[in-house]
């Protein structure tokens, strides 16, 4: 080891320390063994494979985020994230038939005006209808 891992060794073994005199002395226990079944598989190169076995117990069979979720978990995220889709593109579908019923009704008013046919086939008014009803 080179001086700056020993000093990052005497570092985190001070953190460590200090957070384990807050540790009940049931958890205390039970990491003492947990480490000195770790340190025996460490001594024993074949057993080196089953080092995960120890380390997982020592979360105290809480289980975390990943595989080993139960399956109704998996479920519930992937409906939810069914739900959120169906939500979004829901309303997307809706913006857009708002926004076609707006062009009818548009339509329907410029339809349904007293101009004559022949106002609707002048060259100006199509001119005037692009540039925005003369704006």
């Amino acid at each position: 080891m080179t001086t700056q891992d020993d000093e990052f060794a005497k570092k985190l073994t001070t953190y460590l320390d200090r957070g384990a005199s807050d540790l009940k002395a049931g958890t205390a226990y039970r990491l003492q063994q947990i480490r000195a079944d770790v340190m025996a598989r460490l001594a024993d190169p074949s057993r080196v494979t089953h080092l995960r076995t120890a380390t997982a117990s020592a979360s105290g069979g809480s289980r975390t985020f990943g595989g080993d979720r139960p399956f109704y978990a998996q479920l519930r995220f992937w409906l939810g994230i069914l739900m959120i889709a169906a939500g979004a593109y829901g309303y997307q579908q809706w913006q857009a038939y708002q926004q076609v019923k707006e062009f009818e009704e548009l339509d329907a008013q410029i339809l349904s005006s007293d101009l004559p046919i022949d106002a609707y086939l002048d060259r100006g008014f199509q001119n005037w209808i692009k540039t925005g009803f003369g704006e």
